[in-house]
């Protein structure tokens, strides 16, 4: 479940950032209850940000003015430099262990075109792993191919997790399987995480999960979804072998 009063505390804090934002979104522990969390509710938690911008080294030229202290000894070397940092690996620069309005945060910038590739490519599916989980929408400007990679972000994660299952499962099941996407081939998960994170993640979750996919599910050709059981059967195709 989410954290209550949560959507008036996350939007406070995009207030110190500049406002050229084409979506920002919180996500993590500090957002959403994890089973097993040793943080308790999640107060303690740091709070995760992902803010997308247009342009990276006007964005970051701005911040830099109002928030210079976020940034490590890169600062010295501008915002082009900055941006060229960020435009390694999965396309993101993180500021980490900034303190916020009595809190500790972390805010990576990537800029919409990136978001947007890897929505749509799963180029790393860094960000586009976060997008599959539940989130916190701060703001979402009105950029049509920005939502409508969106919603093929979801999409595709519910056609692979439907490759791995059976022909009949539960929407747990699914919704575990769409969260352990961006888990697979993760060093991580073999080294240093929780190995039931994804459980920890997707069982106090299930109703965020619903509200994220309901409609996709409903939709979809491939799936008899029966919303009121839990479940889903994937529709077999029969073939006729004497054409």
């Amino acid at each position: 479940m989410a954290l209550p009063s949560s959507g008036v505390r996350f939007r406070r804090v995009l207030a110190h950032f500049p406002a050229e934002l084409s979506l920002a979104f919180a996500y993590g522990s500090g957002v959403f209850r994890q089973a097993g969390d040793s943080a308790g509710p999640g107060e303690n938690n740091m709070l995760d940000f992902v803010f997308a911008v247009d342009d990276a080294v006007t964005w970051h030229m701005m911040n830099l003015t109002k928030n210079r202290s976020h940034y490590s000894f890169l600062k010295v070397l501008g915002p082009k430099q900055i941006n060229s940092v960020q435009n390694y690996g999965a396309g993101i620069y993180y500021n980490t262990l900034v303190p916020c309005n009595g809190r500790m945060i972390k805010y990576g910038v990537i800029s919409t075109d990136t978001l947007i590739d890897d929505l749509l490519h799963w180029k790393t599916l860094y960000v586009a792993g976060r997008l599959q989980k539940p989130v916190k929408i701060l703001t979402q400007n009105e950029n049509s191919k920005l939502q409508a990679a969106l919603v093929s972000n979801l999409k595709s994660a519910v056609t692979a997790a439907f490759l791995m299952l059976p022909e009949s499962f539960s929407e747990e099941d699914l919704y575990m399987q769409i969260a352990g996407l961006s888990y697979t081939g993760d060093f991580r998960m073999i080294v240093g995480e929780d190995r039931s994170k994804v459980q920890n993640i997707v069982e106090p979750n299930v109703p965020h999960f619903q509200k994220l996919y309901s409609n996709i599910l409903q939709d979809c050709p491939q799936v008899v979804y029966k919303h009121h059981l839990g479940r889903l059967e994937i529709k077999v195709q029969k073939v006729n072998l004497h054409n």
